[in-house]
């Protein structure tokens, strides 16, 4: 496994990794917080969720250039590709609920928003999984 780690671009994989924790751990502080009832703290969090997003899909996306082609069709790359694609979804509506939440103070906002950051932690766990396995 360490040939492995050590024949692919360093960069790319190092800013993809990096991506990935960053938006993991502010999603869990956002999911923290929101199930904590501190709204703004939530909201500050999933924002600031977005550009390791970014880091995250940009770094894999070169990556995976950089390996032409070499892992299309395996199981944990369109895992991983299915969840962070579509999970930006995820992650503007949490945003789009915390923000309610702070300017409202519903709860029913803040139930929304923990549910949805509580979902996007596990798919990003998942594919967390999937990704260090390499399923399939």
């Amino acid at each position: 496994m360490t040939l492995l780690a050590y024949s692919r671009p360093f960069w790319p994989l190092f800013l993809h990794v990096l991506g990935a924790m960053l938006l993991f751990g502010a999603t869990l502080a956002a999911f923290v917080a929101a199930a904590a009832g501190y709204g703004r703290a939530a909201f500050r969090s999933l924002l600031l969720a977005v550009p390791f997003w970014i880091l995250m899909l940009g770094a894999g996306t070169w990556l995976n250039s950089d390996a032409d082609g070499v892992w299309n069709g395996q199981t944990w790359l369109q895992l991983g590709m299915n969840i962070a694609g579509p999970g930006v979804l995820a992650l503007l509506v949490a945003i789009g609920t915390a923000y309610w939440w702070t300017r409202s103070g519903n709860v029913r906002a803040a139930r929304i928003c923990t549910g949805i950051t509580g979902v996007y932690i596990l798919l990003l766990a998942v594919a967390w999984l999937a990704m260090s396995g390499k399923w399939g």
